[in-house]
């Protein structure tokens, strides 16, 4: 899941930020029981979830994984932009790695009243191991491993972090291409230049 992806396009905004985080961890129509800034975190995570997929470059990306894989491909790359972003952050930050995290731990944190419940026991894990673990190809390959064994169906996640090293450069490059993509598209939706409505 590429956490740190959607907490870097939230911004500043601590409730767009939360928002976009529980976006993995809430199901169904956007109800009324969360403060409007976080419902718009939960909406822009769908909408940016939608762009990526029907993106070229996202699509690129795809095609570069063994086809062996099937639909786990969209979830790879989710995983393998997370380590992108993550391995060379000071391209895309003038913050380090560490105080970004640390601070962006706490405005969700802050926000944990409105967390599901599947939520509450993850943000450590999203924090402590998840996140940082995503800067090598030793960590995604054991956050790859983890995620596969957490799933009940039989999946080939387990063994994705060898398509991350065979398509390494290709991949990093369609990453370095695509965010500029979804930056834009991330803020017309803030400007309100995409309606917002709950998806």
């Amino acid at each position: 899941m590429n956490f740190l992806f959607h907490l870097y396009l939230s911004g500043d905004d601590p409730d767009l930020l939360t928002g976009n985080l529980m976006g993995d961890f809430i199901k169904g129509r956007v109800g009324e029981q969360y403060p409007p800034r976080l419902r718009d975190g939960i909406v822009l995570h769908r909408r940016i979830d939608t762009f990526a997929q029907s993106h070229p470059l996202f699509r690129q990306s795809k095609r570069r994984i063994d086809p062996a894989f099937g639909h786990w491909r969209g979830v790879l790359v989710d995983m393998y932009y997370d380590h992108f972003l993550a391995d060379e952050w000071s391209c895309w930050s003038q913050e380090t790695f560490e105080t970004y995290l640390e601070r962006s731990r706490r405005m969700v944190e802050n926000n944990q009243a409105y967390f599901p419940e599947r939520m509450r026991g993850m943000l450590p894990v999203i924090f402590e191991t998840l996140l940082p673990s995503y800067r090598t190809l030793e960590g995604v390959g054991l956050a790859l491993e983890r995620m596969s064994a957490r799933i009940r169906r039989s999946n080939p996640l387990a063994d994705g972090v060898r398509e991350l090293q065979r398509n390494r450069v290709e991949l990093r490059n369609d990453f370095r291409e695509f965010i500029p993509h979804v930056q834009k598209y991330v803020a017309d939706f803030l400007t309100g230049s995409i309606v917002n409505h709950c998806i």
